[in-house]
């Protein structure tokens, strides 16, 4: 028979619910049966793209005699932590203070019932002792054992586990001590030091392509750009991880879009699972490089991951799904790997010629006798090598890809999370936003548009945020990312195409973010609400994690709206958090990057230009500022016809018969130029 999980919207809990486990999902009731049954409760934590997850749940979970012993001992909960990111972090950290070592997933605790607070944890456990660990059934045992035979020890690490995290927070923030530019130079001096020469990207295996890090490296370069001696080498880091992750196997050759990191060094075989939270980041970041660089190859990838969240993750209603799974037909990559003679015999030979010298077929396999396709050598060297032009190889190329492509597309797909969380479509949408205004095309900004649409329609009531849609039923109170993604997806939106409505969204989810989020005695934001359930510990998160940092983000997206409004309220919650904040960046500035990047905006306004007129007008205005790679500049368009705007916007009035661009430096705003070249005199080479 189901178990509990039956009656949930969750694809991964959905995928445990015919477990012989007795899984119940995380609620009082499950610890309130485990205090009346006197049993500690086992919580397990994963998500459905996760492969150990999987690993686990057909070793243990699908086991009738280890889920005996599960059933006999322990109340079991398992937690979908994309649903419950709050559950999650407060047991990550837990786990990381218990084992002095990092977590991951699955995360397995051990909890009190009574408390909730844990006394034991990990991740994987095999079903049987290797790998040094001991066997799943034994561990339970012996966890039981411990927690009946020593209460008061359970009890008394409980509490000092719980003590010591609230300690971790700071307690209050420095509003006397200034902010200065000097945790961005120690950012950017230790990610030269950690910076991988060769293949790119930062450290060893496992390799993770850091969005963020390489955004970081990317504005540090167009900041110094002009000046006598430009950081040319934060642009080499930039372009040459961008340059080995598009060539590598951590990108889809066929499909488009990234997997979520890399086993090796080299960038050739990844974990395949692909999350919707790497590839909206990622697809901003390519198309930045374009506008920054004007090579044609980051385009290509922006294209191409554009492509695979329209094709594969968008749903009818506008929204994006959460994750393909590494695994189909129970084995890791399966759907994505080849023989060779699956190549041969699909390609021409013509197509095979050039395929195979692309993706070095000649050698050897490189994923368990198959191949994995990475991109071995570049098309002006294959074109030297067989003496065709360029473009002949590209549409071979492209040919060869699209018939296998096509091929692949009637394998057994990997399993599709079919949940929309609200936080990680606001990263889609602000890439598809980004993307947008870079490439000049309709489709991603119309994408971006009905994606915010679904967000306001599916999940925002009574003036809050929800965290998840599934299967038509929105769930859960949203969390500090939700608002922090979403603001800043709405700034990008809003220099897309300009709405009354967007920018009154924003107004409202910005002061959302101020009354249930803020912490208004020692700055920054909790990631959770005023009003949200109690756990064992609030966490006010500022590192980067696999997701850009929500207090990071929120300072960021509000500082920008409170110049952009001269919103004093705005700007102070963005100082407050940075103040807050700043023991971490200070000690560790390069797990800070995201705030990093509102540091650098508050020690150096964003320039804001707001151009009114004919709409057709100040969007041909506004198309042409979008060509340049400017990060610190946003460019509004507002129509000479919108009135009642807010703030500071209703001191930039439109005139009749004019078109007007208004240059501002944070607040401050200079006379109005009438003439795109008088506006591009001002902003070129800024």
């Amino acid at each position: 028979m189901p178990n509990a999980l039956a009656r949930e919207t969750s694809p991964y809990l959905l995928q445990h619910a015919d477990n012989p486990v007795d899984w119940l999902p995380w609620s009082d009731d499950a610890f309130e049966a485990a205090c009346r049954d006197d049993k500690p409760v086992l919580l397990s934590v994963g998500y459905s793209a996760c492969h150990w997850c999987h690993v686990m749940a057909h070793e243990s979970f699908e086991d009738e005699a280890i889920a005996a012993v599960m059933n006999d001992l322990y109340v079991n909960v398992k937690v979908d932590r994309e649903e419950r990111p709050d559950v999650d972090k407060v047991y990550q950290l837990a786990h990381q203070l218990l084992t002095q070592r990092g977590g991951g997933w699955p995360l397995t605790m051990f909890l009190d019932p009574k408390t909730r607070r844990p006394f034991f944890g990990g991740t994987y456990f095999p079903n049987e002792a290797r790998y040094g660990m001991p066997s799943f059934p034994d561990l339970l045992r012996q966890v039981a054992s411990y927690f009946h035979e020593q209460r008061e020890k359970v009890s008394e690490q409980g509490g000092r586990l719980v003590d010591f995290m609230a300690t971790l927070d700071p307690s209050q923030a420095d509003s006397e001590g200034d902010i200065d530019g000097q945790p961005i130079d120690a950012a950017r001096q230790t990610l030269a030091r950690s910076f991988d020469r060769e293949f790119g990207g930062f450290g060893t295996a496992p390799k993770f392509p850091h969005p963020a890090n390489i955004g970081f490296l990317l504005r540090r370069w167009r900041a110094t750009a002009y000046d006598a001696e430009p950081d040319l080498d934060a642009l080499f880091m930039a372009t040459l991880s961008l340059g080995r992750m598009a060539e590598s196997g951590l990108f889809d050759h066929l499909g488009g879009g990234f997997c979520r990191y890399s086993v090796d060094r080299e960038w050739q075989i990844p974990h395949f699972e692909k999350m919707l939270y790497d590839n909206g980041p990622l697809l901003a970041l390519y198309a930045e490089a374009w506008l920054a660089t004007g090579d044609t190859a980051y385009a290509d990838v922006a294209h191409a991951t554009a492509g695979w969240m329209l094709a594969d993750m968008r749903a009818p209603d506008g929204g994006f799904y959460a994750t393909r799974d590494a695994d189909s037909e129970g084995e890791e990559g399966r759907y994505y790997v080849w023989t060779q003679d699956d190549l041969r015999e699909r390609l021409s030979a013509d197509e095979w010629t050039v395929f195979a010298e692309r993706f070095g077929l000649a050698g050897a396999p490189n994923f368990e006798g198959r191949w994995h396709l990475t991109a071995k050598r570049t098309v002006s060297d294959i074109a030297a090598d067989t003496g065709l032009d360029e473009d002949t190889v590209r549409q071979r190329l492209e040919s060869a890809r699209a018939t296998l492509f096509d091929a692949r597309s009637r394998r057994v797909e990997p399993g599709r999370d079919e949940k929309k969380l609200c936080a990680w479509n606001a990263l889609a949408i602000r890439g598809l936003a980004i993307a947008g205004r870079a490439f000049g095309r309709d489709e991603y900004a119309e994408a971006a548009v009905q994606g915010l649409a679904f967000i306001r329609r599916e999940l925002y009531r009574d003036g809050r945020l929800l965290a998840v849609s599934t299967a038509g039923q929105s769930r859960f109170a949203g969390y500090l990312d939700d608002y922090a993604f979403l603001l800043d997806a709405l700034v990008e939106v809003l220099q897309l195409r300009w709405s009354a409505d967007d920018l009154a969204f924003a107004i409202h989810i910005a002061e959302a973010l101020l009354e249930h989020f803020a912490d208004a005695d020692a700055g920054g934001f909790w990631f959770t609400a005023d009003d949200a359930e109690t756990l064992v510990h609030r966490p006010k998160p500022f590192a980067d994690e696999a997701l850009p940092s929500g207090n990071g983000v929120a300072a960021f997206a509000l500082q920008r709206l409170g110049y952009l409004l001269g919103e004093e309220r705005y700007l102070a919650a963005a100082r407050a958090t940075l103040r807050a904040a700043w023991p971490a960046i200070s000690e560790y500035p390069h797990g800070h990057v995201t705030l990093l990047g509102a540091l650098d905006e508050a020690l150096a306004p964003p320039e804001i230009v707001i151009l009114r007129g004919d709409e057709a007008e100040i969007d041909r205005w506004r198309r042409s500022a979008a060509a340049l790679y400017a990060p610190r500049r946003l460019v509004f368009a507002i129509p000479a016809d919108a009135g009642d705007l807010p703030g500071a916007l209703a001191a930039r009035a439109a005139r009749p018969g004019e078109t007007l661009a208004y240059r501002c430096s944070g607040t401050e705003c200079g006379l109005p130029v009438t003439s795109w070249e008088a506006l591009a005199a001002q902003i070129s080479g800024k």
